[in-house]
């Protein structure tokens, strides 16, 4: 690209935030259930299992990713991204409301679990075609040239949205006790959520829908058996989404959720210094996501994709031995890891988006993507809590490392992408 194109260019910004709000939305409930699970897990759980059974809860409603994003992705390739978006959305946000209000188990009893799962499940159906869904607009509105750019907003706003979760985390444990915030102080964040998720409604009433969808319509209406039409056509594809999504939602997991209860249950980390250092990777997160977005561009998706795996699985060990009492350990594990996964955040959509064609790109993504995050990242918080039950808290950051190492041979199959145009 010239400078005199590359100075014309200018980014729809209000498209990109309007469609990328709703996957920040998802993502900062999903990370409020895990970073508040230790102070209302009481709540509607009881005995000593209480925390093993809201993480549980946590884990069952990732198996319900798969199903959401077949049926929402199977869903947008046929009536649209921009519909499709919108159920997602209002699905999540009333979750969250309702968790947010739900009696406890004290009050209902066992009814109280219930709904605590059926809402759980809920958002489990509307992340699966969040994210399937949110990341093909953003591919499908890109020039080729500055996908990766254009991809970069996804995990912005994400990173903004968890950047609010984690300083509200701060606050909340700053100004109430342990007794306030286990009472009644977990509430607030959910409810927070609910109202976040009406104003991602409104800012995406506006948006249009992809080019690439309306020319392909008619052809993901003449599809057959779709799911199995992307194991038998594309299965390089299939297994390449599998390979590198279970270590990005590998890392995703352990820095955004599940070393938040594990450092203060497990570690004796003051909850206050674990917000705090989460909130400040979090900052970097955002910061670099553009920029990791705009060196794809130039240098390529592949290069990137293997520095990310390769670090990982050198480093993740040597970082968990710093997750301990001290903001300054906590820092370092947080920033270095943040900083690292950015490298595959930053072009997750366009990656997912290259490996399909469009009449199957909703449903391809939305199935494989989620069975793997299902698999991998709704398990990352019961399996880093049963490791240290059992005194072996550094066998899942092994776990991790093996993880990427698959990955990186994984990676090393992918054909480079940049500036193509989508199939």
């Amino acid at each position: 690209m010239s400078q005199d194109e590359a100075v014309a260019h200018k980014l729809p910004v209000r498209t990109l935030v309007a469609a990328s709000i709703g996957n920040a939305i998802e993502w900062y409930d999903w990370t409020i259930y895990t970073a508040f699970s230790v102070y209302f897990a009481s709540a509607f759980f009881p005995g000593e299992w209480a925390l093993i059974n809201t993480l549980a809860t946590f884990a069952l409603a990732f198996f319900f990713r798969p199903l959401g994003g077949w049926m929402l992705g199977r869903f947008a390739d046929l009536r649209g991204r921009k519909t499709a978006m919108l159920v997602t959305i209002a699905l999540m946000a009333g979750g969250s409301l309702i968790i947010g209000v739900l009696p406890t188990f004290e009050s209902i009893g066992w009814l109280a679990s219930i709904l605590l799962i059926l809402a759980r499940i809920g958002q489990g159906l509307s992340l699966g075609g969040e994210v399937s869904n949110a990341s093909a607009y953003l591919a499908e509105i890109a020039p080729p040239s500055r996908r990766g750019r254009y991809s970069s907003f996804f995990y912005i706003s994400t990173g903004a949205a968890l950047l609010i979760a984690s300083l509200l985390g701060f606050l909340l444990t700053s100004v109430l006790s342990e007794d306030q915030l286990t009472s009644y102080g977990w509430r607030i964040p959910f409810i927070v959520g609910g109202v976040l998720g009406l104003v991602g409604i409104w800012l995406r009433r506006t948006l249009t829908e992809t080019e690439q969808y309306e020319e392909n319509k008619t052809k993901a209406k003449a599809l057959k058996n779709p799911l199995m039409l992307t194991l038998r056509e594309h299965p390089k594809a299939v297994g390449q989404l599998i390979g590198f999504s279970m270590l990005s939602t590998l890392c995703y997991y352990t820095f955004f959720s599940a070393l938040t209860p594990f450092a203060v249950k497990n570690r004796d980390a003051d909850a206050t210094d674990v917000f705090l250092a989460l909130s400040i990777a979090t900052a970097l997160f955002i910061a670099l996501q553009y920029p990791m977005g705009a060196v794809s561009d130039r240098y390529g998706r592949k290069p990137q994709l293997l520095v990310w795996s390769a670090a990982t699985a050198i480093l993740i060990v040597p970082l968990s031995s710093l997750v301990r009492p001290g903001l300054g350990g906590l820092l370092v594990v947080f920033c270095v890891g943040v900083g690292l996964y950015t490298a595959m955040t930053s072009i997750a959509p366009a990656i997912m988006s290259e490996l399909f064609p469009t009449e199957l790109r909703g449903l391809g993504i939305g199935a494989w993507y989620n069975l793997t995050v299902a698999v991998f990242g709704g398990t990352a918080p019961l399996v880093i809590q049963a490791f240290a039950e059992f005194g072996i808290a550094t066998g899942f950051f092994w776990y991790i490392a093996v993880g990427a190492v698959i990955a990186f041979f994984v990676i090393r199959t992918l054909p480079e992408t940049r500036a193509t145009e989508l199939r």
